[in-house]
Order: C-alpha cells, then sequence, then structure tokens
C-alpha cells in the first residue's frame, strides 16, 4: 500500500519461464498488495513457476493475444480493489524497482497514468533497441504527438500504471487483442483527458525478452497511423469511432470472458 493506496501489480505472460522469476524478485513488495499474473496459454511452466512463487495465476484456454491478455489483467485486478494498477512484462525488459516511483506519480494525484519511458534519459540505443524500432518510434511518437496534441516521448512502452478510475472509463473492450491495444490505450487517455506522466526507464534487450517480429512490428505501425487519424477525424467530429466511445458496454466487465482457468486450475464463469 502507497498513500493509502492498493497497489496491484499485473504479469501479461506467455512464455515467460526463464524471466519471470527474476522480474518478480525484483518488484517492491513492500509497497506492493497484489501480484497477478495472466497467462495467454503459454507452452512452457509459466503457470507452475507463477504459483510456486506465491503469484495469483489466471489462464486464458486459448491463445487470445497480448491486448486480451491485459484485459483480463485490469479486469482481475479491479475485482480484487485494486487503486492504482501497474503492467509489468514478465520478460524481466523493464525494471521493476520503478515501480515505486511509478506508483507514487499516481498516488499523489497529480498523475492518473505513468509511463515507463525508454527515450527519456537517452538510454534506449545504449541498452540495445534495435535501431529500426528506435527510428519507428521517434518518427511514430512525433507523428502521433502532432495528431494529438501531446507532448509524450513514448508511445510504445510497455511499462505503465493506472489509477483505478482510468480502467473503469476507458472504452478498452473496443480495443485490438493483439499490440495495437497499447497505443489505443494510450490514445483513449489522451482523449478522455486523463493527465499522463513519464519516468526515465531503461530497458534490457536480450534473448529471452519479449519482442515483435518485423512484419508484425509493420502491421502496429499502421495500426498506430490509423488510430492517430482516428482520433483526429473523431476530434473534428467527421467520425464516431468505437476506440474513442463513452459507452459503458465498451468498458471493462467481469462477464466480458466467459472461461477464465482461476489460480486452483478450475474455470470461472464469472
Amino acid at each position: 500500500m502507497l498513500h493509502g493506496k492498493t497497489i496491484v501489480v499485473v504479469l501479461p505472460a506467455y512464455r515467460a519461464e526463464a524471466t519471470l522469476e527474476r522480474a518478480y524478485r525484483e518488484i517492491p513488495h513492500d509497497i506492493v498488495d497484489r501480484v497477478l499474473l495472466v497467462d495467454d496459454a503459454s507452452d512452457d511452466a509459466t503457470v507452475r513457476l507463477a504459483r510456486t512463487l506465491g503469484v495469483e495465476a489466471f489462464v486464458h484456454e486459448r491463445n487470445l493475444g497480448y491486448g486480451a491478455n491485459q484485459k483480463t489483467c485490469y479486469t482481475e485486478a479491479l475485482a480484487r480493489g485494486a487503486d492504482i494498477v501497474v503492467m509489468l512484462h514478465p520478460d524481466y525488459q523493464y525494471d521493476p524497482r520503478l515501480i515505486t516511483a511509478m506508483a507514487a506519480m499516481v498516488a499523489s494525484g497529480t498523475y492518473d497514468v505513468v509511463l515507463g519511458s525508454r527515450i527519456l534519459g537517452n538510454t534506449a540505443r545504449r541498452s540495445g533497441m534495435p535501431l529500426y524500432k528506435y527510428i519507428a518510434n521517434r518518427l511514430l511518437t512525433a507523428f502521433q504527438n502532432l495528431l494529438l496534441g501531446s507532448k509524450l516521448s513514448e508511445f510504445h512502452t510497455g511499462y505503465r500504471a493506472f489509477l483505478r478510475g482510468v480502467l473503469e472509463q476507458l472504452p478498452l473492450l473496443a480495443n485490438s487483442d493483439d499490440f495495437l491495444f497499447d497505443n489505443q490505450m494510450l490514445a483513449q487517455a489522451v482523449a478522455f483527458g486523463f493527465p499522463i506522466g513519464e519516468i526515465s526507464c531503461p530497458a534490457r534487450y536480450f534473448p529471452e525478452a519479449s519482442s515483435i517480429n518485423f512484419r508484425r512490428s509493420v502491421v502496429y505501425g499502421l495500426g498506430v497511423v490509423w488510430t492517430s487519424l482516428s482520433y483526429r477525424l473523431w476530434r473534428m467530429r467527421l467520425a464516431r469511432p468505437k476506440v474513442f466511445s463513452r459507452s459503458p458496454t465498451l468498458r471493462l466487465r467481469r462477464t466480458y470472458y466467459a472461461r477464465v482457468p482461476d489460480a486452483a486450475g478450475g474455470s470461472s464463469t464469472d
């Protein structure tokens, strides 16, 4: 708990057996109240290891995608009373020790969303980010800042902290079940007026760290462009994209996932 706020860390996992324990051990458990892991039908021992570590684990019966994994993560975190939710990839690419600083920035009431930026501090290339990804990151971020009227250093980090109200109000069910989910979520936060802060976060690049291939990176990049254009059309009242809708039917709810096996290995239908 931090400043009277319940802190829940969520780990969207897929084949994270090799890195999960290192990431878990460095989580600041003195301020984190719960750690939840959602496994997207891995074919390794991710879930068994998570339960050995005492992590509450949920398993998708089939692979649903990175975005769908996050939808489950946030649904379960909210159901367990989280005031602040921090998403940490269990591949050990981002430093878990920064959870305290990120959660504190939200708990202070200054920001509703906090991002761990690989660009702030000029460490991305020194940490091993591939050149093509660095260039694409900078170009896409500049394009989005222009169209969204924001001033973020990076739109593409996977390290984020959210105030409960953000997760309750954004139309997250309208978002992609794949990697584009992350970008749509930030565009929604900008559209809904939630204050966004950033903290410098050097990332690690090594063989076990998760990464999307070039083809999927291109698909993601095109999706980012479309999300930005959709935002601009929405602001100009020329279109009504679902990702910027305020309809309650597009918000997270416990009935969205019909079957998510529970921590004991059974199945839940709530």
